[in-house]
Parts: C-alpha cells; structure tokens; sequence
C-alpha cells in the first residue's frame, strides 16, 4: 500500500522535531494561498471564493497521494488563463452555468491524468519541450496580465483571449479609467515590488491585502467607484457531483487534456527543481499523475476548478522550512479558517489589490534570458520559441500550446532525417580516427579508402540523405577508391526500410568492385543486420569491432583478430 499511498510511507516515520517547522511552513503558504487563490479564481473568470476551494481538497489528495515533499498545489495563473481560455471559446450564457462547466472540465482533467498514471504514460510530456514551454508561459504572462487591466485601471475593458484585442480594448477604455483603482493597483504593485528586494520572506501580497482593505473600509472608498470583491459565501463547498452531458464533455476534452499534461509538466518541473536544491530525490512521475488526477476529481465534488503545483508557493514553503507534505495540512486549515471567519473581512478587498497581486507574480513567468540563450546558441530552438509565442500571443493558449509541439516534433523529424554525416581519417601515429573536418591538419585521408560514420538511427526517414551523402562521398573520391568502411557505432536502430537501403547500397558498392566494410555496431545493431537479411549482401568476414581491424583487413585481408571472429560474427540476443 506504501507504494500507492505514500503517506503511509513517511507518517509512521515522522520526526516530531518536524513538525514545528512543517507548521510555520504550511502557515506562511496559507496566508499567501488565500488572497492568490482569489485573485487566480478572477483570471479563471470565477468569482473568488472558488479559489478557495481549490486550495481543500485537491491540497489534501497531493498531501497523501504526492511524492514531493515540498510542493504546494492549488489554484495557479497558467491553469486559471487556461480554463478562461478554454472555456471563454464556448457559449456559456450566466455565471452559475460558468462555475458548472468551469467544474466539470476539473473533473475531466483528473480523470485524465489519474488514467496517464495509471497506464503509466508520464512519459507524454517530454512532447512538450522546454522551448514550447518558455514561448507559451511567456505569451501566457502578457494575456494574464492585461487580462488584469480592467481591474488595475476600474474602467469596463472587455475581455479576449487575444493579446491584440485585450490591447485594444484597453486602449479603447483606458479614457474612463478609476484613479482611486489605478493608485490602489500601482501601490500594491510598488510595495510586492520593494519587499521583494528587501527580503523575499516578507508577506508582501498579506500586507498588500490588508492596506487594500483597510483603505476602503476606513475611507469610504466604495463611494468613489471602487470596485471590491463584495460578498463571499461563508462555510465550506458542499459535496456535489459534475453534471456529465456527452455533448459537454466532447466540447471540452481538448482544454481538458491540454490542462491535465501542462499541469502535470508543471508538477514535475517544480518537484525536480525543489529537489535539485534540497539533495533529495522523492518524486514518483506516474505517482503524481494519480495525485493530481485524484486532487482534481475529489476537489471537483467540492466546487474546485482545476489545480495543480505553485512555482511561488512551493519555493515559499521550501524556503519557510517544509521538511514534509503535512505542512499542506496546515496551509488547508488556514483556507478553512477564512471560509469560516474572515470572508466577511475580504468583502472591502479591492479588485485592484488582487490585480496587482496577479501581475507581479505572473512577470517572472516571462523567460527572456532563456531565449536570448537559445538565440546566441539554437537558433532552430529559437524559432520553436518563437513560433509558440506568437500563435499563443495573438490566436489562443490551447492553439500555442498544440502548434508549439507541432513545431518541435517537425524539428526533431528534419534533425533525424538530416543528421551528421563525417568522413573519417586516420590521426598519424594513433589507432584513432576522428572527422576530416575537424581535424584537417592531424588526420590521413586515403584515396583508396573511405571511412564514414553516420550519427543517427537508419530508418526511412533518412535513407534518401544516407545514400545521397555516401555515394556523393564515393563519386568525390574516383576510380581509386576500393574500398568503403561504415562505422555504425551511433547507429543504434535500422528500420525495415533502412534494412532494404542498406542492402541495395552494398550491393551497388559491390557492383563498383568496391569493398564495403561495416565496424563498431553495437548488440542490437548487428541482431538487425543478421535478422533483416544485411549480413547475406555483407558477409560476416566484413563486421568488424573496430575500425582500425577493418582497415587493417583492407590492407591484408589474411589479418582478421581472433576479438572480430568472437564479437563481430555473432548475430542475434547479444549486446
């Protein structure tokens, strides 16, 4: 049971000297998880006790379900742009059917992923690689925070998921913007700002929450036309089921899955980072999969929209001294205490306040020194980062998202297809052979022999390239070339049809009256060449281990090493 509940793990084992910092921990992250768990319900298009409720019960499940000991999960910016995204492309007419659907995609994304964890299928998300990632958090960053702009500014800007529009619009309003908002929102701002330099572990957004309040309250401001979050229910989610329609569900499927892998990207991202600087290696990546499915479905029978890890959250209960999940539990009995006994307090909270929560936590989403690396050093990789930035930027989140993969799998199939093709020669006085290239001055380069190497699988994607390079190699060197060596060493793959390529290439070679000779393919390789028929056109006295046995063969073909006769002649199930 360990092994599928993880708290039954670490609880029996739990040092008491644990646990004073565990509290401090999961507190410091409840009094930031409140006002942020509001202000991401905004961003979502809920109102904000939701965020609330996202901070129970999918919490809980993470805390008995989770590998990471320090991760904080809850209500996040990019989860919340997504589901406004997705949810903002279909017609919802009234803010109860919203909430609905809002819960009913959580359900769906932690049905999702408890099924990836299940089946084991963690491994999806390498799809999303880190330049797609970068390009999409970075656009996401600018639409959440002139998404925010209405309520930094208290004027009636029309929301988009366009970045264009949302400009437009702003734009459009900025004439009818509220000064008493505007110097809330640039206040709050000002101050996250400048304790942030002071000390990162100063509650800056608790003291920006309680300026907000108490400015209003005490001056009247309502009166002047600000805007404030008004009523919260008080008490806690009732137990619900989602309302399950199949003509919803197929609706909603593609934001659903888009939410569950980059939720769960962002999970394993965070975990393995806190991990890196704690020296501690927990996290189970198929074992997250099922916590967050489960935190969403469970939190989905409360009232919860989706949720997943805090990059800010979790850096700040690592910083706060979490030495466990149970300090989840505390940061959960915080959000309990608000619902019970504080949402009367939180009516005088500004929307600007929030706003300016918002914005300055979602700015360090904007990666610039990463594409500025990516520019001096992976030009390709740049124009991935690019691409996914600008189609997430001016056509929508999930589309980025999609084109953004699209793009580097395209790049991956072209590097795989065009891999790096060397001829090889001799480096004087050595047994070692290194690329013509590179090594110009050092290397023998022989006109009667042609030694190349090839750095990649041989499959169907880049046969056409093999043979075009190989025989454009051959014709450079003449009528004095006899012999040819492929060195397979980084070949670790040959398809059915580079099977048939390379068949029908030896054989051309041969039709030359030119020898082909094959060195250095690994286990799995040479099970191929004799599984596929390769070896026939070859022959075994032509697979060598080295290259330096093939040349030598070339020279006298009577040397062949008693090492060739018991590796290289061997054929299948050997490695």
């Amino acid at each position: 049971m360990q092994k599928y509940i993880p708290i039954l793990k670490w609880l029996p084992k739990y040092k008491k000297s644990n646990l004073s910092k565990d509290l401090i921990a999961g507190l410091t992250v409840g009094i930031i998880l409140v006002p942020q768990g509001m202000a991401y319900a905004m961003i979502a298009g809920l109102p904000p006790v939701y965020g609330l409720y996202a901070a129970l019960f999918p919490v809980l499940m993470y805390m008995v379900f989770g590998t990471s000991r320090q991760v904080s999960v809850g209500p996040v910016a990019m989860d919340s742009l997504l589901v406004a995204a997705g949810l903002g492309a279909l017609s919802i007419i009234g803010v109860e059917n919203y909430v609905t659907m809002a819960i009913l995609l959580a359900f769906m994304v932690g049905v999702i992923q408890l099924l990836l964890g299940v089946l084991k299928m963690g491994f999806l998300v390498n799809f999303l690689s880190r330049p797609v990632i970068s390009g999409f958090t970075s656009a996401a960053a600018f639409v959440i925070i002139f998404s925010q702009l209405k309520h930094l500014l208290g004027a009636p800007i029309e929301s988009s998921k366009m970045f264009h529009q949302l400009v437009l619009n702003a734009f459009q309003k900025i004439a009818e913007t509220n000064p008493y908002d505007f110097a809330i929102g640039l206040f709050g701002i000002i101050i996250i700002l400048i304790f942030k330099k002071i000390n990162k572990r100063i509650p800056a957004i608790l003291i920006v929450v309680i300026l907000g309040v108490l400015a209003v309250y005490l001056f009247k401001l309502e009166q002047y036309g600000v805007h404030v979050v008004g009523v919260i229910p008080t008490g806690l989610p009732s137990f619900s089921m989602p309302s399950l329609q199949w003509s919803t569900v197929i609706s909603l499927w593609p934001i659903a899955l888009t939410l569950a892998l980059v939720g769960y990207l962002e999970t394993i991202s965070i975990g393995k980072a806190l991990e890196e600087k704690a020296g501690e290696e927990t996290i189970i990546a198929n074992q997250e999969l099922i916590a967050l499915g489960l935190g969403n479905i469970v939190g989905s029978f409360f009232q919860s929209y989706s949720s997943t890890a805090s990059f800010s959250r979790s850096a700040i209960n690592g910083e706060a001294g979490a030495k466990t999940n149970l300090s989840a539990l505390f940061s959960v009995l915080m959000v309990i205490g608000t619902l019970l006994f504080l949402t009367p307090v939180f009516y005088y909270l500004p929307n600007a306040a929030l706003a300016s929560i918002i914005m300055v936590s979602v700015i360090g989403l904007i990666d610039v020194a990463y594409a500025k690396q990516l520019w001096h050093k992976r030009k390709d990789e740049f124009v991935v980062l690019l691409i996914t930035f600008f189609v997430t930027l001016f056509i929508g989140i999930p589309q980025g998202i999609l084109v953004g993969v699209m793009s580097s799998l395209l790049l991956m199939v072209y590097r795989t297809s065009n891999p790096h093709f060397a001829v090889l020669g001799n480096i004087k006085d050595t047994d070692y052979y290194k690329n013509i290239t590179r090594f110009a001055d050092e290397v023998i380069n022989r006109e009667d022999l042609l030694i190349i190497r090839f750095d990649a699988q041989l499959y169907f994607g880049n046969v056409g390239f093999f043979k075009n390079q190989l025989f454009h190699e051959i014709d450079k060197k003449g009528l004095k070339l006899k012999g040819v060596i492929l060195n397979a060493e980084a070949i670790n793959y040959i398809d059915s049809t580079g099977a048939q390529a390379l068949t029908k290439v030896i054989r051309e070679i041969h039709d030359r009256n030119i020898q082909f000779y094959i060195a250095g393919a690994i286990g799995p390789t040479r099970d191929i060449i004799f599984n596929s028929g390769i070896i026939n056109e070859l022959h075994k006295e032509f697979l060598f281990v080295k290259i330096k046995e093939a040349v030598a063969c070339f020279d006298d073909p009577s040397s062949v090493s008693s090492l060739k006769g018991k590796v290289a002649y061997q054929n299948q199930f050997r490695v």
